[in-house]
């Protein structure tokens, strides 16, 4: 099933202040940079940290900042409605990584619900809030072909089944594949240092059901984008 994120405008009071429940569907968002660049960059002072604020700034290309600024001050007024606190006052930490157990794993809020994810892709960020561990990912289709050498790089039925495709069926399949990967690896705290190849996630229109004790979904992201989240199992 592909689940369908709500448009968040910085510019607007957030909607819907209650936190996701636990057994609840996951809260959805979709961040258009274009749409929201003005007011995100407006509210960005009062909103982002000074770390935020220096990751903002070192971006060499407006498009880039902009992505970020919006992604980040969304992330925040989002989490500042749920937990009933301003934007700003929002605090971070990080939980254990499980590959080294250095402390640098997943981003969770200090009262530890909302679990949240975030990606943002030129042009676009998703924002997925559950009352369980989620990971987010979208990014933006291939434009021809699908990355040689990335795509071999996926568990070895997925490689088989991109291989069986037509060239131009294959950048679509692998974009699919390539998201509820990532969005995966980000639930777990992962990320990349976990190998491509390890899990099957599919690269079909529909997913398989996911790993033991999770949920994926593909998100609604408009033509030029593809996007899903993995969803803890109650």
């Amino acid at each position: 099933m592909t689940l369908v994120p709500r448009p968040f405008d910085p510019g607007a009071p957030p909607p819907d202040p209650a936190p996701p429940a636990p057994g609840g569907p996951p809260r959805l968002w979709l961040v258009d940079t274009a749409a929201t660049a003005s007011d995100a960059a407006r509210l960005a002072p009062d909103v982002l940290d000074a770390d935020e604020r220096r990751r903002a700034a070192a971006f060499r290309f407006d498009r880039d900042r902009d992505a970020y600024v919006c992604a980040h001050v969304a992330l925040r007024m989002l989490l500042g409605a749920y937990l009933g606190t301003a934007p700003g006052a929002v605090a971070f930490v990080r939980e254990t990584c499980p590959t080294c157990g250095g402390p640098h794993g997943r981003p969770v809020v200090r009262q530890g619900r909302p679990h949240f994810s975030l990606s943002h892709t030129r042009g676009l960020s998703l924002l997925a809030f559950a009352a369980v561990t989620v990971g987010a990912d979208v990014e933006e289709v291939p434009r021809g072909a699908a990355p040689d050498g990335v795509w071999q790089s996926l568990h070895p039925r997925e490689v088989a089944e991109l291989e069986a495709l037509a060239e131009p069926d294959r950048a679509l399949a692998f974009a699919r594949a390539w998201v509820r990967k990532e969005a995966y690896l980000k639930a777990l705290g992962t990320g990349l240092s976990r190998e491509p190849s390890a899990d099957y996630l599919g690269t079909a229109a529909t997913p398989p059901p996911g790993p033991t004790g999770w949920r994926v979904h593909d998100i609604a992201a408009g033509a030029d984008h593809m996007a899903a989240i993995a969803v803890r199992e109650d």
